[in-house]
């Protein structure tokens, strides 16, 4: 119970059989992430059942984050699976187009391409690295020029610079596969470009009827989300910096400045965040991540988000445990270098919409003025756990729970340690003795160190917390 930053690992076949799972989950992965891309609703509910079996045999809480695929915008496929082009060449993307590609043309996954575009727009194939310039669109035929070359195979994706595309968030595959993560009881699920706050609220509409009770995450990698960045967040639980394909849609030199103003915003919205793509990509094939990967992991921990994401390097990589080792080694090294954010904390003129939420601050407050060994928070929802987490405080945090679907969402909230206790008593002061008894069992606390305790006195009910006391470890035994 040291590190603050959560890490969230793809799952793959190079991570998916019960072994492998326990060894990554033992290597530090708090939450797993199940792409949705591959797989059928069977494979999903035989993956998370293996998922929870590995965190259980661990002894780890462990949270499943069901990340949709979104709308295909790419190419088919070849005639010998890729074809090279040059500076120059002419090449269409063609949506009636029903066969193989070839050197001249290649159909389309997402057919109102053309509709979407006009004589001077920039396409961006194969996350960046092909450019092509459309020179004319003609009914079905989206005729370009290569401006950056280089190989183009098979279902290769399609940016465009700056923006655009008009594919809906939502597909038909998506809708049915959030019913699957309310079945499988996902955690968080991710809604890929969501390009408004209208976006996520579809996603939620159907979560919410298909039984599902999943914290949503939107993922930020479409142009036109940036400027509804503040009304994307209103309506999500968590924000997602999907550094790849926004990179492409805004060009790579912006990202890591709205990196940071995403997680800072974030923050101050009470809004969980990941920070996601080629985090550690190197170690795909090599054992040790490289320089600049470090540096990039540590710099996302000091922005303050709550947590970095792994993709292929434990999905399909050579070394998915020692990747996690060396990213839970990065986050440790990293968090040592904080400030105690909170000591400055005054709050402003921020005004409290909730008690709880107020006692959640006060906590912080008092913690952060006060030598304290921990912040405890009794809780249903784990609101109080989620508020106090904003500030970035040296202060570990231990929700305690009885709820199962809240102790596996609290995976991913920075600096705070799930732990599952049922109390007794209904009474509040009995409750957190019981809490304390929990806590010096589990070598958290030992006697003499002072905790600050936050619980409600309406114990089992969501949202009324509004009690905080500070207490020291053992005087019970006094009384």
């Amino acid at each position: 119970m040291q590190r603050r930053t959560k890490i969230v690992a793809t799952l793959g076949p190079a991570s998916s059989t019960p072994e492998a799972l326990e060894r990554i989950v033992r290597a530090g992965v708090d939450v797993v992430r199940m792409n949705f891309s591959h797989g059928s609703p069977e494979d999903h509910i035989q993956r998370a059942a293996t998922v929870r079996a590995a965190a259980k045999a661990v002894g780890r809480t462990v949270g499943i984050l069901a990340d949709l695929q979104g709308p295909k915008i790419r190419v088919g496929k070849f005639e010998n699976n890729k074809i090279v082009l040059a500076p120059g060449d002419r090449f269409i993307l063609d949506a009636a187009w029903d066969k193989p590609g070839n050197q001249e043309r290649v159909g389309l996954d997402y057919k109102e391409l053309p509709n979407d575009l006009e004589q001077g727009a920039v396409l961006l194939l194969n996350d960046g690295m092909l450019e092509f310039h459309v020179s004319e669109v003609r009914g079905s035929e989206v005729h370009c020029r290569v401006v950056r070359g280089g190989v183009l195979s098979n279902n290769k994706g399609i940016n465009r610079q700056g923006g655009g595309l008009t594919a809906p968030a939502l597909t038909a595959k998506d809708k049915e596969d959030i019913k699957t993560a309310a079945r499988i009881k996902a955690d968080f699920i991710a809604v890929s470009f969501p390009r408004s706050a209208a976006d996520m609220r579809q996603a939620r509409e159907l979560m919410l009827a298909a039984g599902g009770k999943s914290l949503l995450v939107a993922k930020i990698e479409r142009a036109e989300a940036i400027p509804l960045l503040g009304e994307i967040m209103d309506a999500s639980d968590a924000i997602m910096v999907a550094r790849g394909d926004l990179a492409v849609e805004v060009g790579e030199a912006a990202v890591p400045g709205l990196q940071k103003r995403m997680i800072r915003l974030a923050r101050a919205r009470a809004k969980l965040v990941i920070t996601a793509t080629q985090m550690m990509e190197s170690m795909i094939t090599h054992p040790i991540p490289t320089r600049a990967e470090v540096s990039d992991v540590a710099n996302a921990v000091l922005d303050g988000t709550d947590a970095v994401m792994l993709s292929a390097e434990t999905a399909v990589g050579e070394y998915p445990v020692e990747t996690v080792e060396a990213m839970a080694r990065i986050c440790l090294q990293a968090e040592k270098e904080f400030e105690d954010h909170a000591e400055d904390h005054r709050l402003g003129d921020i005004e409290f919409q909730r008690i709880d939420q107020s006692i959640a601050m006060s906590a912080l407050f008092a913690a952060s003025h006060f030598k304290v060994k921990a912040i405890v928070a009794l809780t249903q929802s784990g609101s109080t756990a989620l508020w106090t987490s904003r500030v970035t405080a040296r202060v570990p945090i231990f929700a305690l729970t009885p709820v199962a679907e809240t102790l596996t969402k609290l995976t991913l909230f920075s600096g705070v340690y799930p732990i599952a206790f049922t109390p007794n008593s209904k009474f509040p002061s009995l409750a957190l003795v019981e809490a304390e008894q929990e806590l010096e069992r589990l070598g958290v606390v030992q006697d003499g160190d002072l905790m600050v305790m936050t619980i409600g006195d309406a114990i089992g009910r969501s949202g009324h917390t509004n009690t905080m006391k500070i207490v020291q470890a053992g005087e019970y035994r006094k009384a």
